[in-house]
C-alpha cells in the first residue's frame, strides 16, 4: 500500500479502562483499522494526562492511577479515515478525537 504525500492523521484519546463488547476499547478501535484495511494504527499509553473532567491520571508510584490516557493513532487518506468515523462515533463515549492534515515523507515495509 502506498499513502499519498498528503493525508491525514485520526488521533483519539481515550482512558486504557474504556471497554467496548468486552474488550478493550483501544484494542477494538485497531483492530477495525486492519479491518477496513486502512494504512496503520498505534496506540500509546500515557504518563500524564488529564482529560474533560479535569481528574489527574498519572503513573507515579504514589498516586497509581487505574485508568492511564491512551492514545490511538491512524494514518491515512481522508476518504479511508472517513471508513472508521462511525464506528468512532458510536464507540467513544468519554474522550477527544481529532482530525488533522499531515505531510507523508515515508511509509515503507520490507
Amino acid at each position: 500500500m502506498r499513502l499519498p504525500e498528503h493525508a491525514v492523521l485520526l488521533r483519539i484519546f481515550i482512558g486504557e479502562n474504556d471497554h467496548y463488547h468486552g474488550k478493550p476499547l483501544y484494542e477494538q478501535i485497531v483492530m477495525k483499522a486492519r479491518e477496513l484495511n486502512l494504512a496503520g494504527a498505534t496506540v500509546t499509553r500515557g504518563i500524564l494526562g488529564f482529560g474533560a473532567d479535569s481528574r489527574i491520571h498519572t503513573s507515579k508510584i504514589l498516586s497509581l492511577s487505574e485508568d492511564m490516557p491512551v492514545i490511538i493513532e491512524i494514518v491515512d487518506t481522508e476518504e479511508n479515515i472517513d471508513k472508521i468515523i462511525p464506528f468512532i462515533d458510536k464507540t467513544v463515549e468519554e474522550g477527544l478525537v481529532t482530525l488533522e492534515k499531515i505531510e507523508v515523507i515515508k511509509y515503507r515495509h520490507r
